[in-house]
C-alpha cells in the first residue's frame, strides 16, 4: 500500500479532539539596547501573530493531514475565545462542542521572539476544575458528537488547565469503549493515572519519570519494556508510544516492542511536537491499526514540526514526501 494511498484515506476520517485549548500569541521584535531602566533587552515591536494552542493545535494538526475535526473544550468569554474560535472555524474546524465560560477565561500564552529567540513568555489562565454545571454541559456535548457524528478516533490533549477530570475522562472513555471508538491520549502529571483502559497512552519520557517516580530511566529497549509493563499494569490499556526527544520513540502492546531513532534535523523549537505527534499517530492508528507503522510515521512528523519556530502544524506534503524515503522497507494494508 502507498503512502499517498494512506495520506488520502485520512481525509475519510472524523476526529474528536477534547482537552485544553489554547491562544499562542506571538510578538516579533528586535534588540538592539538595554533599558536603561533595568538590566532587561528592548524589545522593538515589529508584528504580532496568534495561533491554536494545546488542544487546538491538536485538532489543528490533524486536519492538516485531511480529517474532519470536532472540538470539544472550553474558552472564556473574552476576546481571546474569540479569537480562538475564529482561528479554529478559518482553519475549517468544527466548533460546536466548544463552550464559552464566565468563570474562566481563555488560556492564552504570549510569546515575545527575537531572532527566532524566546526572549520571555506570559501565561494567562485559570487552572482549576470546571464547575459541575460546565462538566455536564460538556458531557452533554461529548456525547451529542460520539452518537451522531460518529468519529473514528477520540484524542485526549491533557494540558492539566482543568478541563480534563477524572470523572470527566472516565465517562467519556467508558463511552468510547461501549461505541468501539478508539481512544488516544496525550496525558499530563495531574491526571496521569485517570486514563484507563484507552487504546493509545502517549506520555513523554519525563512525564512517565514523575508518574513512576523514577530518578532516572536509560533509553534501551529493556528498560523502556519494563516501564511500559508497568503503565499497562496500572492502566489497563493497549498501547504505549513513549517520546524520547532527541533519541526517537518507543512503542509497545507488552507482546511487540519497537525502539525507534529519530531522524537527523536542524532543530529550531520543540513546542508542540507532542501535538503533532499524537494526532499523527491517531490517524495512522485509525487508518491502518499497525502499531510500528503508527509510532514511524509520528516519530517523523514530530521532527518535521521542530524544524521551525512557534507552534506550527505538520505539512502533510513533506511528511507523506519523507515517509516514502525513510520507510520504504515497511509494508502495511489499510
Amino acid at each position: 500500500m502507498s503512502f499517498d494511498k494512506l495520506f488520502r484515506k485520512f481525509q475519510q476520517f472524523k476526529v474528536l479532539v477534547i482537552g485544553d485549548v489554547m491562544l499562542d500569541v506571538y510578538w516579533w521584535g528586535g534588540v538592539e539596547r538595554i533599558s536603561p531602566e533595568a538590566p532587561v533587552p528592548v524589545v522593538s515591536l515589529q508584528r504580532k501573530e496568534v495561533r491554536p494552542g494545546g488542544a487546538a493545535n491538536v485538532g489543528i494538526n490533524v486536519a492538516a493531514l485531511g480529517a474532519e475535526v470536532y472540538m470539544l473544550g472550553i474558552v472564556g468569554k473574552d476576546a481571546e475565545g474569540q479569537q480562538l474560535l475564529e482561528c479554529l472555524q478559518q482553519q475549517g474546524l468544527q466548533t460546536w462542542g466548544m463552550i464559552q465560560s464566565v468563570e474562566r477565561c481563555t488560556t492564552s500564552k504570549t510569546r515575545i521572539i527575537s531572532r527566532n529567540q524566546h526572549m520571555l513568555r506570559l501565561d494567562h489562565e485559570q487552572i482549576h476544575e470546571l464547575s459541575a454545571q460546565e462538566k455536564q454541559h460538556l458531557l452533554e456535548k461529548a456525547d451529542h458528537i460520539l452518537q451522531h457524528f460518529h468519529p473514528d478516533v477520540v484524542i485526549f490533549e491533557d494540558y492539566d488547565k482543568g478541563v480534563l477530570a477524572p470523572d470527566i475522562i472516565r465517562e467519556i472513555v467508558d463511552r468510547c469503549r461501549q461505541l468501539q471508538i478508539p481512544t488516544c491520549v496525550d496525558p499530563k502529571k495531574k491526571n496521569f493515572w485517570a486514563y484507563e483502559r484507552v487504546t493509545l497512552f502517549k506520555p513523554n519520557l519525563k512525564e512517565v519519570r514523575e508518574g513512576l517516580h523514577l530518578d532516572e530511566c536509560p533509553v534501551d529497549l529493556q528498560h523502556l519494556q519494563q516501564i511500559h509493563a508497568e503503565l499497562q499494569n496500572r492502566l489497563q490499556h493497549e498501547y504505549s508510544l513513549i517520546t524520547l526527544s532527541e533519541k526517537g520513540v518507543f512503542c509497545s502492546n507488552g507482546r511487540q516492542h519497537w525502539l525507534i531513532p529519530s531522524h537527523l534535523r536542524n532543530i529550531a523549537d520543540v513546542s508542540g511536537a507532542g501535538d503533532t505527534v499524537i494526532a499523527t499517530a491517531a490517524l495512522v492508528w485509525a487508518a491502518t491499526r499497525n502499531a510500528r507503522l503508527m509510532a514511524e510515521i509520528a516519530n517523523i512528523a514530530g521532527g518535521l514540526v521542530c524544524e521551525q519556530v512557534g507552534v506550527v502544524p505538520v505539512d502533510p506534503h513533506r511528511l507523506q514526501t519523507e515517509c516514502a524515503l525513510l520507510l520504504e522497507d515497511i509494508s502495511f494494508s489499510i
